[in-house]
């Protein structure tokens, strides 16, 4: 059975994620839940031949000196996957990931009005965030095609791999994938201002050197886009300070209270329909969240987000209970995921 067939299988039932592990068979991930896609125990020459069928020989190579392999691939039907290849006990293994063919709308993931205002934005640093598997890149996706649907705009996107393939409307889209059109993410930000962005999408902000330049991007009069895998807006906002030396700390601090638009940090959790939903906290930096980023208050940020909903500030709870308000979520989903309440009466 070809790799293509098992990932058609996969698609037919819905499954947002598919993995081969030696000494098991195939398993999907359907609506959070991991389960066996068949009986086929699969061992390391299976999936290696799978896995050949998807990639050149010099692809090859280089995954076996460096451990590590992401690619974009389409199958026949025009189903995309992002596919990560990496060894497991001395044996090859297989994650895909699903990639709608149609690129949501704001409105399909429930993205709030003040999230079109961010967008709205002419320069400025706006953050997606969360856990692994949390749909940073669907809702990445959805602002920056609202953008391109509305606004005529330059927009520039660096990826790894290309996951969402974006159709040009109202505006310019470019998309560049790591390895094959930019040989570092931090190289391709470098060298991104000659190529007269207005919008700049970085698929992940992974060190230390791809988040300074991102940062002065924003400074520089773009609006930016990036996600980091971080659980909420408090911490990812220290996770940018610290991985800086002490030295830099108080630049960088000044640099985000001057550049940050937004952060909209995100978690997946079931919907009563079967499904899952987005519960996302929200800030917006004011000048009350610009004076603590400066004064390395951090810790009073999440106070700051519950005191400022009028603007448009949410806290994870708050999202949650809304949820549960609008018959979205159960009380016992609620109860389980509540930050600062666990009875709800």
């Amino acid at each position: 059975m070809s790799l293509e067939t098992l990932l058609q299988q996969a698609i037919a039932k819905k499954a947002s994620d598919f993995h081969l592990i030696s000494g098991l068979p195939p398993y999907i991930r359907t609506e959070g839940t991991l389960n066996p896609l068949n009986k086929d125990v699969m061992d390391g020459n299976k999936i290696e031949a799978l896995v050949k069928e998807i990639v050149d020989d010099n692809q090859f190579k280089k995954f076996t000196i460096e451990k590590e392999l992401d690619i974009a691939y389409e199958i026949s039907d025009g189903s995309r996957f992002r596919i990560n290849l990496h060894w497991e006990k001395g044996e090859i293994g297989l994650s895909a990931r699903s990639i709608p063919s149609k690129i949501p709308s704001m409105e399909d993931i429930g993205m709030p009005q003040v999230i079109y205002d961010l967008c709205n934005a002419d320069r400025g640093l706006i953050l997606v965030t969360g856990p692994t598997g949390c749909g940073k890149s669907t809702s990445l996706a959805a602002m920056i095609e609202y953008i391109n649907q509305t606004h005529n705009k330059n927009i520039i996107t660096l990826e790894d791999p290309i996951e969402f393939v974006f159709k040009p409307a109202k505006s310019i889209v470019q998309q560049r994938q790591l390895g094959s059109d930019m040989l570092s993410f931090q190289s391709g930000l470098i060298h991104i201002l000659r190529q007269d962005p207005n919008v700049i999408m970085v698929g992940e902000m992974r060190n230390l050197e791809t988040i300074a330049t991102t940062i002065t991007l924003a400074e520089t009069g773009h609006l930016v886009f990036a996600t980091l895998h971080t659980y909420s807006a408090s911490q990812t906002i220290d996770r940018i300070i610290d991985i800086f030396p002490p030295h830099q700390q108080n630049q960088i601090r000044t640099q985000i209270s001057i550049t940050l638009q937004g952060i909209i940090s995100q978690r997946l959790i079931p919907s009563q329909d079967g499904r899952r939903v987005a519960a996302r906290e929200i800030l917006l930096n004011n000048p009350a969240i610009a004076n603590l980023i400066r004064e390395n208050k951090i810790s009073q940020i999440k106070t700051t987000i519950q005191t400022s909903a009028r603007e448009g500030m949410v806290t994870i709870d708050n999202s949650l209970k809304d949820l549960y308000k609008n018959n979205k979520i159960s009380k016992e989903v609620l109860e389980s995921n509540l930050t600062t309440m666990r009875k709800i009466v």
